[in-house]
């Protein structure tokens, strides 16, 4: 049986070693934190096992997934509490300690092998995580976030809404919630108790909307200066049990996604732009909002090369918000899409129209703006984004009719 030991050292070379000494093939030794970033360029092919080291970040969900892919069993070494919730998420074995003998983990895989496969990760119950990111100068994003969560409430299906932006959150105020209330920041901190199931989830929520129709909102730090609460591993762990709870997760994060630990001394400190990245790395679909003018568009093609390099393949949608022709001039979208697809290579665009009508009514009502004014062309733009983009699996009623018949619509590129 041939093994990769993905263990920092110097636990790593101790732990191939003992491997070795009960008959084990050890292929490799790596890092664990380059196995759970890259584990496609540090897994040798051709191995049976890969022995990983729960990080302090959690486990890496990448990892494991490339693990299924090529047909390799996972251990898990870990004692913190989030490795082994992580574990179970991600259909895996109990974690062993992580200064276990390598004559344990010999035995156990000689006699139950098959536990610790890299068995299918449990189904998410709808379309997962959907991160709505967008770049710096308000683009729209938090009113983006709560139309598409409105929108997915219309299937009857459990929809959360975090707010996870750790420098405006902005969900509590538009929804007229109190933003002294526990959140998405009690949620993190239950992460680290290990203590956040659906019940939890369920009691710190505040839900608007009637009916089958809930909407269940995670409201965010209310004072900037409590970002440290939202840590990368409390985020992506918080995730992970919303994941479960509901069947959609509709995450508004910030702007912000460069990394700055070149410019602290303390390498192992909290990061302020930890919670966006976790949150875009745990989303299985990322809403990228730009606003619809040569500003807005400049901006979001800056940005769009950061979001490209901190989320790899990850489906990507690209709606351009408060479409308008005032400060585009003649055929504004196609003007749009041409200078997405040659600067950026992006093909397909959804588009939302310019409604201040129907937002600011929302507005002064506290409520989504397809509760206000479902009619409007906003929602039935956002509705056309969800069926065709976001969730097409999702039945939605059919869409009003239109005074203007490209309102919403997806523009592709033609031959």
């Amino acid at each position: 049986m041939t093994v990769v030991v993905a263990v920092d050292a110097p636990r790593g070379a101790r732990l191939a070693s003992e491997l070795r000494g009960e008959g084990l093939t050890v292929v490799a030794v790596v890092e664990s934190d380059a196995a759970a970033r890259t584990p496609r360029d540090v897994l040798p092919d051709g191995a049976d096992v890969v022995v990983a080291q729960s990080s302090p970040r959690g486990l890496s969900r990448t990892l494991v997934e490339e693990c299924r892919r090529r047909g390799f069993a996972v251990v898990v070494l870990g004692d913190d509490p989030s490795a082994a919730r992580d574990a179970e998420l991600l259909g895996l074995a109990r974690p062993l300690p992580l200064d276990v003998e390598g004559w344990v983990i010999a035995d156990a895989l000689a006699h139950a092998a098959a536990t610790f496969a890299a068995a299918p990760t449990p189904p998410a119950r709808g379309n997962g995580v959907i991160a709505v990111w967008g770049p710096h100068g308000s683009p729209g994003r938090s009113t983006l976030a709560v139309e598409l969560a409105a929108e997915l409430r219309r299937s009857a299906a459990r929809v959360a809404l975090v707010d996870a932006d750790t420098h405006a959150p902005a969900l509590a105020v538009m929804l007229g919630l109190a933003d002294e209330g526990p959140g998405f920041a009690a949620a993190c901190r239950q992460v680290d108790l290990a203590e956040l199931d659906d019940d939890e989830l369920r009691r710190i929520s505040v839900p608007i909307g009637a009916g089958a129709g809930l909407i269940d909102v995670l409201t965010g730090i209310n004072r900037p200066g409590r970002w440290p609460e939202l840590t990368h591993g409390r985020v992506t762990g918080a995730l992970r049990a919303c994941r479960r709870w509901a069947d959609h997760v509709v995450v508004d994060v910030a702007a912000s996604l460069e990394t700055d630990e070149e410019i602290v001394s303390d390498l192992d400190g909290p990061r302020r732009n930890a919670a966006t990245l976790g949150a875009l790395q745990e989303a299985d679909t990322i809403v990228a909002v730009l606003s619809a003018d040569p500003v807005g568009v400049s901006r979001f093609l800056r940005a769009h090369a950061e979001l490209r390099a901190a989320v790899g393949a990850t489906r990507v949608v690209v709606v351009a918000n408060r479409m308008r022709p005032g400060t585009l001039g003649m055929d504004a979208r196609g003007q749009v899409r041409r200078t997405l697809e040659r600067f950026a290579g992006i093909e397909d665009v959804w588009f939302v129209p310019l409604d201040p009508r129907s937002v600011d009514a929302a507005v002064l009502a506290a409520r989504p703006v397809a509760e206000t004014s479902p009619r409007s062309p906003l929602s039935a733009a956002v509705r056309r984004v969800v069926g065709e983009a976001v969730a097409p699996g999702v039945a939605a009623p059919a869409a009003p009719r239109m005074r203007r018949g490209t309102v919403g619509r997806r523009v592709t590129r033609t031959a």
